[in-house]
């Protein structure tokens, strides 16, 4: 059922998406440099409907695919920019992203992206950048599954690198500190309102065993659990992540709603039932951050207002323009 509700939210937000693709580009200085939401309305008409079809389609045959597909941004952006670099395997000179230690086993979504890219590919061969389809796959899955809406400036182009290192030293873990986290946004021109808007994406999705295990019985080393976790919720995940083994075992990021895009994340934090680490800090160990958690858990309107800006923001992260990278037609690999 809610998977079939996904689709009429899509279907209502139709006319509004198709406003974004005629978006005129004097809005945004008329410099094709410059990212727009119309950058493609003459030379790819149908790009955002084409994307919106393909990611539909996956988040219907699993609704856990929305969170992954935002996450595969997210982890692109925060590296070299949103170029696209986290999609290309490892190839000649180029080591892949994947393997770096926030993406190895945990990151996923690239067949979707696959899918899209050759979709595109039909319909307008060399025009749409992966790095523009996989930021139109984020807001799209934002929208499947009940969440706000943007209209997505586009324009990025590939790039022809990939950095592992980056990838190991930009992307927070899940066991850092608030500081380290919030040093790792502001190194990307993003600020503490975004950091917690951002966080909120964790209101759909799963984490691994492998990634919280640390809180439930050895939280600073000296091996007894984080004391900022709520102990029933505590016990629970203990039955699903032994001490040791189980890895891959997943759990809702978001308790009480891990398919629908709401803002019962926040209010998950005020009761100590954040998942990661890295989620309860956001309330525990900074007082501007606690006061947004409490206003995102008391207006949904205002989170989703503040998530879409943000992610707007995000998007525009050191992208490649006007004659710099290049149109992968295989998101995979370079062109040559």
């Amino acid at each position: 059922m809610a998977r079939i509700g996904s689709f009429f939210v899509l279907l209502s937000l139709a006319c509004f998406f198709t406003l974004c693709i005629c978006e005129d580009e004097s809005n945004y200085g008329g410099d094709r440099g410059n990212l727009f939401p119309g950058f493609y309305r003459s030379s790819c008409p149908r790009a955002e409907e084409i994307v919106r079809s393909v990611v539909a389609q996956a988040i219907a045959r699993e609704t856990r695919m929305a969170a992954s597909l935002m996450r595969l941004h997210f982890h692109d952006c925060f590296v070299q920019g949103c170029d696209g670099s986290l999609l290309l395997d490892s190839s000649g000179s180029i080591v892949t992203e994947k393997n770096s230690n926030p993406n190895s086993n945990s990151a996923r979504g690239f067949d979707v992206v696959d899918q899209i890219k050759s979709a595109l590919e039909n319909e307008c061969p060399n025009v749409v950048s992966c790095a523009d389809a996989l930021t139109l796959a984020a807001r799209d899955s934002s929208v499947l599954t009940g969440g706000p809406g943007w209209m997505v400036p586009l324009g990025r182009r590939d790039s022809t690198s990939a950095s592992l290192s980056g990838s190991n030293n930009n992307i927070p873990a899940p066991n850092n500190t608030f500081n380290t986290i919030l040093t790792r946004f502001t190194s990307q021109g993003l600020d503490l309102t975004d950091l917690v808007a951002l966080s909120g994406s964790h209101t759909i999705g799963f984490s691994r065993c492998t990634s919280f295990r640390q809180r439930l019985y050895n939280q600073s080393g000296n091996g007894s659990p984080d004391s900022t976790l709520e102990q029933s919720y505590a016990a629970n995940l203990r039955q699903r992540c032994p001490r040791s083994g189980g890895d891959q075992i997943l759990s809702e990021l978001d308790i009480n709603s891990a398919g629908r895009f709401d803002n019962s994340y926040f209010q998950n934090l005020i009761e100590n039932m954040g998942l990661l680490s890295s989620d309860q800090v956001l309330f525990s160990s900074n007082e501007q951050s606690m006061e947004l958690v409490k206003k995102y858990a008391d207006d949904q309107e205002e989170f989703f207002e503040q998530f879409a800006e943000s992610m707007i923001k995000m998007g525009n992260i050191s992208p490649l323009t006007g004659s710099n990278g290049e149109i992968r037609k295989n998101c995979r690999k370079i062109n040559s």
